[in-house]
């Protein structure tokens, strides 16, 4: 179950001596926590700062993502397309992430709550004498709106 997640609760992840709540990191955090769900690459980011007459170069978007990611405050998504995206990391501590279902078509992103893995890592943690800390599960196929259109097409 999705925590919510608040900036305050941003702010006590980044005290500490070698990390600041910059106010560029603080304004990049605000974009994720005005946008649940989304799955955001560093140059959408960077559109919505400038888009917000924010003064934030790509090369500082880019650190504070990198840094957030590091710190688990943000969750870094590989979809296939070469495309490097960020999501918020909303779940409670030893609990997994939600899936993706990614529609190869319109790219449309989906996600998928349930964790039916389980039982198939406890089973290769067990086999392997591996320490499993978390998994990552997509799926790629077509949505209701791809399907219909290639159907209409056939």
């Amino acid at each position: 179950m999705p925590v919510k997640i608040t900036m305050e609760d941003l702010k006590r992840k980044l005290a500490g001596p070698q990390y600041k709540l910059t106010p560029q990191r603080k304004t990049v955090l605000q974009i994720f926590l005005d946008r649940p769900g989304q799955h955001l690459s560093a140059e959408d980011v960077h559109f919505i700062l400038k888009e917000n007459k924010f003064e934030i170069g790509l090369a500082t978007v880019y650190r504070s993502l990198e840094l957030l990611t590091e710190l688990n405050i943000l969750n870094y998504l590989d979809f296939g397309d070469g495309c490097r995206r960020y999501e918020l990391n909303e779940a409670s501590p030893n609990e997994h992430q939600h899936h993706h279902l990614i529609c190869l078509d319109c790219g449309k992103v989906m996600e998928f709550a349930d964790d039916l893995l389980g039982d198939l890592e406890a089973t290769i943690s067990q086999k392997c004498d591996f320490h499993i800390i978390d998994h990552q599960l997509k799926f790629f196929g077509y949505c209701k709106e791809c399907q219909k259109k290639r159907e209409q097409e056939s």
